[in-house]
Parts: structure tokens; sequence; C-alpha cells
């Protein structure tokens, strides 16, 4: 008789009715979110603070060049030595000093500009000087060489790229964005759900075995099966606690967003600050229109299926060599010497995926690993949103599924004699002696 669905049911009740699952279940975007509104709301106190800036300007040329902002003020300093300004801007508790000297009257061409501060100073404001400065002498450079700036200004030209393949179907610099993060989510996804709920499974493993449950389970069901059903009843648990993270962690940010009026948004990651920045670099127009159109234009079904496939067939690949390892060690202590073979390849695939895929997708690289199996969830569902062909996803898949069945049979071998012996400390020979069984 089979009694997988029997095992599948029992692995996800008992998973789904533990104390600690119900509490981080629940706890958990509690927590997140709270950290990411102090952050929020750190980040907006910090914005709010007026930086006041003192400036001698020696050479009389930026008078009119710094602008006072929200989060900048800007107090010229008048007839003043850079001793005594100096001096001034202590007294005045100002964020600093900014000492223009006096240029010559011929071409400017290196220019050294000094600031005085007691505090070390954001490296996005000594740029913004710079790039202030150095446009002023610009301009004046090219009036010393007879060019008026006023023709310049009027001789500049907008461009816009718009993008099309030999077929005539068009694209733009959003879709690319957007390509970029869909990408990058699906394969940041996979990683994190196969680190968190492959230790789960393996964490099952190990506690039934020392608790010698397993001896009274194994006497009627099958090691296989009850190997998969493991791997399934606590992917179908992880599946629940995670759709409950998303509906609770969406819930909860739009409330503490009305109560609190926290922009959430503030606590951008590194990630999402470049993403913004770029968009703003290429002058795109960041409206709601813009951005439905581009993803309308994204091959959405077969994104979806994709994700699907990938990330299911990816993770019980993985889930199954977890399994293994909790069946052949007595503790998580001794299961670090195992656990070094099976997240080089994931972190492999990461960084294949962020810095090869995105840079070219259709490379030789992003394709080699995009079709290796233990590489190929994370790095396919990378290069899936730039445009693969349908025969090398159903190849990549099969290959995947393949390996998928493969690492099953030697996991269940393993598992078949591992869930059965204790105190001693496997090792990689032990292991292959288990598989020849």
């Amino acid at each position: 008789m089979n009694h997988l669905p029997l095992i599948i049911k029992r692995e996800y009740i008992t998973k789904v009715r533990n104390k600690s699952f119900i509490i981080m279940t629940f706890l958990s975007p509690l927590l997140f979110i709270t950290l990411m509104s102090v952050v929020a709301y750190l980040t907006q106190l910090n914005d709010a603070k007026v930086r006041t800036i003192s400036i001698l300007d020696q050479s009389g040329l930026f008078q009119k060049s710094f602008q006072s902002s929200k989060a900048l003020k800007y107090v010229y300093l008048k007839g003043k030595t850079d001793k005594e300004a100096k001096e001034i801007a202590k007294a005045s508790k100002s964020y600093g000093l900014l000492y223009i000297k006096a240029f010559p009257n011929k071409l400017t061409k290196n220019v050294s500009v000094q600031f005085f501060s007691d505090e070390s100073v954001s490296p996005g404001i000594i740029s913004d000087f710079e790039d202030i400065i150095a446009q002023r002498l610009r301009y004046l450079n090219l009036k010393k060489i007879g060019i008026d700036t006023k023709d310049i200004k009027s001789a500049t030209v907008d461009v816009t790229i718009k993008q099309e393949n030999y077929l005539g179907v068009t694209s733009s610099k959003m879709e690319g964005y957007l390509k970029l993060i869909f990408g990058g989510a699906a394969g940041y996804l996979l990683f994190m759900f196969i680190i968190i709920y492959g230790n789960m499974i393996m964490r099952s493993v190990i506690e039934e075995k020392t608790s010698r449950i397993i001896e009274v389970i194994i006497s009627s069901v099958k090691p296989i099966h009850l190997m998969l059903g493991k791997i399934i009843g606590t992917s179908l648990a992880g599946i629940t606690q995670f759709a409950i993270w998303l509906i609770l962690g969406s819930i909860l940010m739009v409330v503490i967003s009305l109560i609190f009026n926290i922009d959430l948004s503030a606590s951008q990651t590194p990630q999402q600050m470049l993403v913004s920045q770029a968009i703003e670099t290429q002058g795109l127009n960041m409206q709601i229109q813009d951005v439905l159109t581009a993803f309308l234009h994204l091959p959405i079904a077969n994104l979806v299926i994709a994700f699907v496939l990938f990330f299911v067939c990816g993770y019980l690949l993985y889930s199954s060599i977890y399994a293994a390892i909790g069946a052949a060690v007595d503790n998580e202590t001794d299961t670090q010497q195992f656990m070094l073979p099976v997240l080089i390849p994931l972190m492999l695939a990461v960084y294949i995926g962020f810095f090869t895929v995105i840079d070219n997708p259709h490379g030789t690289v992003s394709t080699i690993f995009s079709f290796i199996p233990f590489t190929s969830p994370v790095v396919m569902l990378m290069r899936i949103p730039f445009g693969v062909p349908v025969w090398q996803q159903m190849l990549s898949l099969a290959l995947l599924i393949l390996t998928f069945l493969g690492t099953v049979w030697f996991a269940a071998k393993i598992y078949r004699v591992g869930i059965l012996m204790y105190g001693k400390k496997p090792s990689y020979k032990e292991l292959l002696k288990w598989i020849k069984y």
C-alpha cells in the first residue's frame, strides 16, 4: 500500500501545528516590518536634519552656484580670511566650511578646493560640490576661448534610442529594468527558500532519528516514501508560511505607513538604490503607465510557468540532498562537513546570475550554467526574462528532472541505511558504501 499521501499529510500537519512554527509564522513579518519601519523612520529623521554649509569664496565666481535645499543650507562668508571663516563656521556649528581660493585668469585645468569639517563628510555631498564647481569653471573656460554657453545649451540634443528586434517587436529600457528585477528576485527567492526549508527538512529527519520514532515508522513504510513525504509535506508547510508572510507583511506595511506616516520606501537596499539611480540617470519617466506598458510586453505566461517548474524542481533536487544529510548524521553539528558541497553550487549560481547573466544573458558562461542541473534553477530563471528559446528551457528542465530522479535514488539509498545508523560519525567513504548496499 502506498503510504505517501499519509506521510505528506502527517508531515504537513505536524509542521503547521508546531508552536515554534506558528509563533515564527506570525512573529517574523511583524519583526521584519518593525525593523524596516525603524530604519525608514531613522532615515527620515536623518534626512530631515538641515545641514548648514559655510562658504568662503575668494574667487567671487560661485555666488549663485550653490542653491540651498531642504537638506542643505548655504551661508556665504564675505570679506573674511580663511582663519576667520574657520572660527565662524565652528562657532555657528556648521556642518563644514567650503574654502574656494581665487583662480588665475588663464584657463583653469586642475583645481584644488578645501573643505573643513569636524566630522566625517558624506561622499555624496563632496561629489555634489565637485560637480557644481567643475560645471561653473567649465562654462568660464568656454567663455575665455570665445564660446557662448547659450549656444552650447541651444545645440544640446536629447537622444532616445528605440529598441526593436529584426521581427519588428519593440522594447524599452524600462523593460530591461523589469527583467533585471524579475530575474534577480526569482533567483534570490529560490536560493533563500532552499536554504530555509532545506534545513527544516534536515532538522526534521535528525529529530525523528534521535528520538527513535523512525524505527517504528520504517517498519511499515518504505524509506523512499518516507523521504519524499517529508520533502513534500515540509515544502507545503513552507509555502503556507511564505503565503502568510506575504499577506501579513503587506497588511502591516499599509497599516504602519498610514498610522505612523512612515515612508517604508526610504529604507532601500543598496541594490534598489542603484536601480533607482540608474533609472534617473537614463532620464526614464517612472509613471505608472510606462511601467504597465513595459510589464505587458514581458512574456508573462512563459515567466510564470518557467518560474513554477524550475522553482519546484530545483527545490526538490536540493531537498532530497538535505534529507539524505539529515539521515546520515546524529546531530546538526555533524552536518557541517556535508553542507559546503551543497552550498557551493547554490552560491555559484547566484554569483553567475547577478554578475554574468545580468550583463550578458546569452553569453557562453550564462548559457552553460543554465543547463547544469545544480545551477540551472537559479541561472535559467534569471535568463528567461531576457528571451530564452523554448527548446533551451525544455532541455534544461529535462536535465534538471533527470538529475532530481537520480539524486532521489542516491539519497534514498543513504536514507535507508542512515536513518537506522547511530553513534558513528559518517564520512564520504562511508556514504559510498551505503549507496552500494
